[in-house]
């Protein structure tokens, strides 16, 4: 409680015609929370006279503006307007001189700078120790963080690490380690702790592990991971030589089963090219001579030659032989005087004529044969596949 000095509050009380100072104090100059959280701002004064204050709370804004946003005058407490109507009030009864502000669920747009003042009609008003100020800062915890990976992860390589949250007061800070089993942390300049990057250079098989950033600040953390793999740089041939190796065992085995099969089609055709031409070259079977009968046309074609001959010698005044007569005649034996015959007939009684004698196609002429001495002897045809026809 601020007072006079000693000998001016004497002469004030004898005189009665000396006050009180009114003073406004605060605990503290700054106050932080956490968004969502409540927030009190701690506020009092102190004045000798029994009448009720005037109370003000006003809040100004870093842009400069100023809000009204609670009053007590007359023994009655007053909301304005704002934004901060539901969430705000006295912490206690007035009276009690206790004039702290209670902010609940508080937001990040609630920060700023309030101002408590307080008038009283009995005490003495000094502009300065009638006016507090405390500041507000409503914090924001990290937003869960993105990891992201920029570069290739193979060996001898080097990779790039980021690290971000796209809300935070203040800014957050980030920090990067390696998770179990390999547990490792690390520092600047592989890491940046504000920007939340961590660049990893010369990359080994042994760097593959999970890593993980941690984004915090005053009002709390959050984090991400990722997974590093790091990959031999033979990997990638490998598996294109294992895809090309693939591609060529199919095409070696179609090549190999399409000339299996072209062999197998060649062997078969040239197996029905040999049955077909065994069937058309072969010699027909020779049939007994004993058992064999001339057919028909054989014993007529054979008269017919023999009734051919028998013209032909007609013009000499001989009669026509019998086939025996002829062979024997032209073997050289004595055939014997003339025998009158009959004419010879056929099987319906008609008469017979002899056949006209065919024109010469070439070579001697029959009776030239016959009278060489020439057997005449019938072959009979045969058909292409060895059977008499």
């Amino acid at each position: 409680m601020g007072a006079l000095p000693p000998g001016a509050l004497l002469l004030c009380a004898l005189l009665g015609v000396c006050s009180a100072v009114l003073e406004v104090h605060v605990g503290t100059g700054s106050v932080y929370s956490v968004e969502g959280e409540g927030a009190v701002l701690p506020a009092w004064y102190t004045s000798s006279s029994q009448k009720k204050p005037y109370i003000s709370w006003i809040l100004r804004k870093a842009a400069g503006e100023h809000f009204q946003i609670l009053t007590y005058l007359d023994g009655e407490v007053k909301v304005e307007e704002t934004e901060l109507k539901p969430r705000v009030g006295f912490l206690h009864p007035v009276l009690t001189h206790n004039i702290s502000l209670f902010i609940n669920a508080t937001r990040e747009h609630d920060s700023g700078q309030y101002m408590c003042s307080v008038n009283v009609v009995d005490d003495i008003i000094s502009p300065v120790k009638s006016m507090a100020t405390i500041n507000l800062t409503v914090l924001v915890p990290p937003a869960a963080p993105s990891c992201r990976l920029k570069g290739s992860p193979t060996v001898g390589a080097n990779v790039t690490l980021s690290c971000a949250s796209p809300k935070g007061k203040p800014s957050p800070m980030y920090k990067w380690q390696r998770q179990e089993p390999t547990k490792q942390v690390f520092f600047p300049p592989a890491q940046d702790r504000a920007g939340g990057t961590l660049k990893l250079t010369n990359l080994s098989l042994d760097m593959s592990g999970l890593y993980e950033c941690e984004a915090e600040n005053r009002a709390g953390s959050a984090k991400c991971s990722i997974i590093l793999e790091v990959h031999s740089t033979s990997e990638g041939a490998v598996i294109a030589g294992a895809v090309l190796g693939s591609v060529g065992a199919l095409a070696t085995v179609a090549f190999f089963a399409q000339r299996v099969i072209g062999y197998r089609r060649k062997k078969r055709d040239g197996q029905e090219d040999a049955a077909n031409e065994i069937k058309e070259d072969a010699v027909a079977p020779k049939t007994p001579t004993w058992t064999r009968t001339p057919p028909a046309d054989t014993i007529s074609k054979t008269s017919t030659l023999s009734s051919i001959m028998g013209s032909r010698d007609r013009p000499y005044g001989a009669s026509p032989p019998s086939d025996t007569a002829s062979i024997l005649t032209a073997a050289g034996s004595y055939p014997g005087p003339p025998r009158a015959r009959a004419p010879p007939t056929t099987t319906n009684g008609a008469p017979w004529h002899p056949p006209q004698p065919l024109p010469p196609q070439g070579g001697l002429p029959p009776y030239s044969l016959a009278r060489a001495g020439a057997v005449p002897v019938m072959v009979p045809a045969q058909s292409r596949a060895g059977s008499l026809v």
